[in-house]
């Protein structure tokens, strides 16, 4: 069993629809660890050493944040400057993170159409995120594509969101139980629906 860990952040959790569901699809699941944060570290003072230590304690690292300016929250980028440090993350003799999982797992205002070369941002979600792709591959982990909930600002159906929460919490826990072909899931524009057909990790 893979140990995941889910490095939440979102500023305004009280006002979050979507990302709250998808918290609470997964909380208190066996192997998976919530750690907001914001609720962690409201003055911003991140104590490196404990967040090196749960990455180490987890195969499995996931960013899950609203998709802020086509980026992240400002604690999450905070959390990448100080914790990633050269020598432990990278580098010659950082290795610490060498073959470990990481994904975002993101919400975003647009639809799929406005995320696309014809739409209103121009780029697609994968194009966006090519950052933290490289970050993974600096970091020698390895990357799959985000799980991506779009459209939010337009208001998700109550039905919809539930699909959306069951589907992540689906994800999350055949990544934990071992039940995904990662190189087929590697190859996917999105991890939504990933598990939609049952793979064999081969």
């Amino acid at each position: 069993m893979r140990h995941i860990l889910i490095l939440f952040a979102h500023p305004a959790l009280k006002r979050s629809r979507v990302n709250a569901a998808l918290r609470r699809a997964v909380e208190g699941e066996a192997g998976i660890t919530v750690h907001d944060l914001y609720a962690s570290y409201p003055d911003f003072l991140i104590d490196v050493p404990r967040e090196q230590a749960l990455c180490l304690a987890h195969e499995v690292i996931v960013l899950q944040h609203p998709f802020y300016w086509y980026s992240l929250p400002a604690i999450a980028k905070e959390w990448l400057d100080l914790v990633l440090e050269h020598g432990w993350a990278y580098g010659k003799t950082g290795q610490a993170l060498q073959g470990k999982l990481f994904f975002q797992a993101l919400t975003a205002g647009g639809d799929a159409l406005a995320y696309s070369a014809t739409g209103s941002n121009q780029y697609t979600i994968g194009e966006l995120t090519l950052p933290l792709r490289a970050t993974a591959n600096l970091c020698r982990m390895r990357w799959l594509p985000p799980y991506a909930v779009l459209g939010v600002h337009r208001g998700l159906p109550a039905e919809l969101l539930a699909r959306h929460a069951a589907d992540y919490r689906r994800t999350l826990l055949a990544l934990r139980d071992e039940r995904l072909d990662l190189q087929q899931v590697a190859g996917l524009e999105l991890l939504n629906g990933a598990t939609a057909s049952p793979l064999a990790e081969g």
